[in-house]
């Protein structure tokens, strides 16, 4: 693929993997919230992740990266999986490092310490479901 073609891609790309990153990013922190009263920290985190991941690789799959057939789909899923872990990742690691840096941790804090890590992630996330989920041959 000529280079301008890769960064008209891109530039396409971009804003549709951004709105659905926010949305994915309200489902997951709103069902963070609800779900951390009853859970601890990390169980309700792989929870709410797990729960949108699935969701935000299909809707990806669809309108960011216009892959319209059905062929592939498992695969994807699966791949997306692997963009899915290095979330959980980044995300328990930022909450472990506040529940050791402040114990007492409030939920605020550790909501502001998911959204820092799921920034990060999300980074990941484009270039793996770019240049390895849905790479053009």
């Amino acid at each position: 693929m000529p280079v301008g073609a890769a960064e008209a891609g891109v530039a396409r790309q971009l804003p549709l993997f951004a709105i659905i990153g926010l949305m994915s990013t309200a489902a997951y922190l709103g069902l963070y919230a609800a779900l951390r009263p009853v859970l601890d920290a990390q169980p309700a985190n792989l929870m709410a992740l797990l729960a949108t991941a699935v969701a935000n690789t299909a809707a990806n799959r669809r309108f960011t990266f216009r892959v319209h057939r059905a062929d592939g789909a498992v695969r994807h899923q699966l791949q997306g999986l692997v963009a899915f872990f290095a979330g959980v990742t980044l995300s328990s690691g930022a909450l472990t490092l506040v529940h050791r840096t402040l114990p007492d941790t409030p939920h605020l804090v550790e909501i502001g310490a998911l959204i820092v890590a799921n920034a990060a992630a999300t980074v990941l996330r484009f270039l793996l479901l770019r240049m390895w989920v849905f790479r053009e041959p």
